[in-house]
């Protein structure tokens, strides 16, 4: 039991190994020896040719002879379509007969008809109301008075054409000075251009402070020191 615990105690006592040797320690996996050495500057591809895979292969003699069970068989038969799929009908479906010689009622008639709007035939700046085909029925007094377009102003005189003529006092019109003066553009100075920022104004040279500002000139009593104070 002594021999055990004097190897056991001397076993402990050894240092131990120092992993931080090498100098050129570039990765935390390897500890035990140096990797290998590069023989060039650019990094090989090593390639496998035994996982190289031929586009054709031969069958074997076994999958030949091979048999497919019934669930192979039951597997391999395409889906049937479900209970009461059809098939897409054509663009142009056949009419019956009873179709053909239907007759339809004045009321399919009336509906069928386009609406009648009613449309304006300009000539000039006047426009000039057509008749309209009313359809079947007589609406209220209030629906007529509502329907019936606005006429125009007596004095309006239609669009006015894009040329006409200049006057003969416009164009002996002669300006005064206010309006030569109001006519010349604004002149604008580019930005600080005249500025001098060391310049005082009058009023800020002779103001005097209140006492307020005076007050809050002071520095506060708590940032002073006992010195200062005293000086003070």
């Amino acid at each position: 039991m002594a021999f055990s615990m004097a190897t056991r105690t001397h076993k402990l006592a050894q240092p131990k190994a120092n992993r931080l040797s090498y100098p050129d320690r570039r990765s935390v996996y390897w500890l035990d020896e140096l990797p290998p050495e590069r023989s060039g500057p650019h990094t090989k591809i090593l390639f496998l040719s035994s996982l190289r895979l031929s586009p054709i292969w031969e069958v074997s003699e076994w999958a030949l002879r091979a048999v497919p069970s019934k669930r192979l068989c039951s597997l391999a038969q395409p889906r049937a379509p479900a209970a009461g799929w059809e098939p897409e009908r054509p663009l142009l479906v056949p009419l019956n007969r009873a179709t053909q010689m239907a007759v339809a009622t004045a009321r399919v008639s009336q509906l069928a008809q386009p609406k009648q709007r009613q449309v304006q035939e300009n000539s000039g700046h006047k426009s000039k109301p057509v008749s309209m085909t009313h359809l079947p029925g007589r609406a209220s007094a209030h629906t007529e008075l509502l329907s019936t377009p606005k006429h125009e102003h007596r004095g309006f005189e239609g669009g006015r054409s894009v040329c006409w003529p200049v006057s003969r006092a416009a164009r002996s019109f002669v300006a005064g000075e206010r309006l030569l003066e109001l006519s010349v553009p604004k002149a604008r100075k580019a930005l600080f251009e005249g500025y001098d920022p060391y310049v005082v104004s009058r009023a800020a040279r002779s103001a005097s402070p209140s006492a307020r500002i005076q007050e809050l000139s002071l520095p506060l009593p708590r940032k002073c020191s006992s010195k200062e104070v005293m000086v003070r």
